[in-house]
C-alpha cells in the first residue's frame, strides 16, 4: 500500500537511528557482568513499543532476564498474531577479530556492523516499525501481541514458565518470527523448519595439578590429548556420528523430498570462496543443503586446557575442556540425545582420566506446515514486495522455543526471516544489510493484511 511506503520513507532515518541505539546496549545474556545492560535493553524495547502504539506494555521479570510484552487488540473477533523476538545477544569474543567495536555500530557499504544487528535486534525491530507503520496510518488489520525475551542465546530457560503462566494473555492464532535467513535478496526464501539443539560441556581431569611436561610427560595421561582423541572418535570415516542410538528415529526424507530440497540455488564454488576453504566436509551420502538442513550434526564449539598465553610454558595440564553442540532433526529428543552423549562420553574415557559431562540447554526440532494459512500469507507477502515467490527451505539453526509454542500455546510458527547466512551470526563482524532491514519493514504489514484476509476465507 502506498500509504505504508510513504510513511516508511518519511521515517526511515529515525527507524535506523533507533535500531543503532538498541545495538549500543551490550545485552549479552550469557555474561552476568551485563545483567544491568539486559535490563536496560528491556526497558528500551518497552519504550519503543509504547512509542509505536502498543498497549499494556510491560517488562515482565523472570528468574533470569526479563521478557517484554505489549499488545494492540483492535477487535477480539479478528485474528491475532503473536510476534516473538529476542533482545539478548551472543558474547562478542574474540574482540581482536572485530574491525570495529561490537557495540559501537558502524554503517559501511550499506551494512550495519554490530553484535545483534541481524541476530536478533535488527530483525525483531522490523516488526516494531512495521507495527508503527500500520498504527500511524490507521491500517492495522488484525490484533498484534509482542513477546520479546532476553534469554534466547542461553536456552530460553524461563520462557516456558512464562508461557504456562500467561496462556490467556498470549492467546493468538499464529506466532510470527524473524530470526532466520533468506537464500539471498535476489532469491527470497522462507524456512519451513529448524533443527533442534543439545548443548554439552565436558571436562577431562588427569593429575591433581599441572605438571612439568619434561619430568612427567610420557608417564601421565595428558587430558588435552585424551580429550582430542575422544572428540575425534565421535565421527567415523564417513563423518557419521558414532554415539550408539544417536540416529534412532531420525526422520528420513523421501527421494522426491530430497530432490525438491536441492532445487534451491546453490553455488558450491561461491560457497567455498566465501568461507575461505578449499574443500567441503560432511556426512557421506548427503549434499551440502541436506547436511545443513535435514541431517543431525555434532560440532565442537570451543576447546581449551593448559597454557594458552604468550610464549612457551612446558606444562602437562591437569584439566582440559570442550563445549559441544548437536543439531537435531525431527523425531530426535534433545533430552534423550543429551543422555546418550553423556553415557557414551563417560564410557569411552580411559581409566587414566576422569570425565565430567554437563548438559547446558537444548530444544526440539520443528517443521512448519506449508499448507497453513499463515505460511501462505507470508509467502504472498514476500511475493508482493520482492516480485517473486519465495522458495521453501529447511533452516540449519535452532530456535528451541518454537516447538514449545506449539506444545504450550497450541500455535504454529511462521519463520519469516530477512537475514543472510553471510551475516556472521555468532561471529566477529556480525552485520545486517540496510536493504534487508528496510525490506522487512516493507513486507511485514503485507503479512498482517493477507493473514487477516485469508483467515476469514
Amino acid at each position: 500500500m502506498q500509504v505504508w511506503k510513504d510513511y516508511q520513507a518519511q521515517h526511515k532515518d529515525r527507524f535506523l537511528n533507533e535500531l543503532l541505539d538498541l545495538l549500543r546496549i551490550p545485552s549479552v545474556s550469557a555474561d552476568s557482568r551485563h545483567n544491568d545492560d539486559t535490563k536496560r535493553c528491556a526497558e528500551a524495547v518497552k519504550q519503543r513499543l509504547v512509542e509505536a502504539g502498543a498497549d499494556n506494555v510491560e517488562v515482565c521479570p523472570t528468574a533470569g532476564h526479563p521478557i517484554v510484552y505489549g499488545d494492540k487488540i483492535i477487535d477480539p473477533s479478528l485474528p491475532t498474531v503473536l510476534v516473538y523476538g529476542h533482545y539478548d545477544v551472543q558474547p562478542p569474543d574474540p574482540l581482536d577479530l572485530w574491525t570495529s567495536p561490537p557495540f559501537e555500530p558502524v554503517i559501511k557499504d550499506g551494512k550495519i556492523y554490530a553484535r545483534g544487528s541481524a541476530d536478533d535486534k535488527g530483525q525483531f525491530y522490523m516488526h516494531v516499525k512495521a507495527f508503527e507503520t500500520m498504527i500511524k496510518t490507521n491500517t492495522l488489520p488484525c490484533n498484534v501481541k509482542f513477546m520479546i525475551e532476553g534469554e534466547e542465546e542461553v536456552g530460553s530457560n524461563n520462557l516456558g514458565i512464562f508461557l504456562n503462566d500467561n496462556k490467556e494473555r498470549l492467546k493468538a492464532d499464529v506466532v510470527l518470527i524473524s530470526d532466520t535467513s533468506m537464500i539471498s535478496m535476489d532469491t527470497p526464501s522462507i524456512d519451513t523448519g529448524l533443527r533442534g539443539l543439545a548443548y554439552m560441556e565436558v571436562e577431562v581431569t588427569g593429575p591433581n595439578r599441572d605438571l612439568h611436561s619434561g619430568v612427567y610427560g610420557g608417564a601421565v595421561a595428558n587430558p588435552a590429548t585424551i580429550l582430542a582423541q575422544m572428540i575425534a572418535s565421535l565421527h567415523d570415516e564417513n563423518n557419521h556420528i558414532t554415539i550408539p542410538g544417536f540416529y534412532d528415529g531420525v526422520q528420513e526424507l523421501s527421494a522426491a523430498e530430497r530432490e525438491n530440497l536441492n532445487k534451491a540455488p546453490f553455488d558450491e564454488a561461491e560457497y567455498k570462496q566465501d568461507l575461505g576453504v578449499d574443500e567441503l566436509w560432511g556426512e557421506k551420502g548427503y549434499t551440502t543443503i541436506e547436511r545443513t538442513g535435514i541431517r543431525p550434526t555434532l560440532e565442537v564449539n570451543g576447546i581449551w586446557g593448559g597454557y594458552t598465553g604468550e610464549g612457551a610454558k612446558t606444562v602437562l595440564p591437569s584439566k582440559a575442556f570442550a563445549k559441544i553442540s548437536m543439531r537435531l532433526v525431527p523425531n530426535q529428543d534433545w533430552v534423550k540425545i543429551s543422555d546418550l552423549f553423556k553415557a557414551h562420553f563417560e564410557k569411552i574415557a580411559p581409566k587414566s582420566v576422569k570425565v565430567k559431562v554437563t548438559a547446558h540447554h537444548g530444544g526440539s526440532p520443528y517443521v512448519t506446515p506449508t499448507d497453513h494459512v499463515a505460511f501462505k500469507a507470508a509467502s504472498k507477502a514476500i511475493s508482493a514486495t520482492f516480485g517473486k515467490d519465495p522458495i521453501p527451505v529447511r533452516g540449519g539453526g535452532s530456535i528451541p522455543i518454537v516447538a514449545l509454542f506449539e506444545k504450550v500455546l497450541g500455535l504454529k510458527t511462521v519463520l519469516m526471516g530477512f537475514g543472510l547466512d553471510s551475516d556472521n551470526l555468532h561471529s566477529p563482524n556480525e552485520k545486517y544489510e540496510l536493504v534487508n532491514f528496510y525490506k522487512g519493514i516493507e513486507t511485514i504489514p503485507y503479512f498482517h493484511q493477507y493473514f487477516a484476509e485469508m483467515s476469514r476465507q
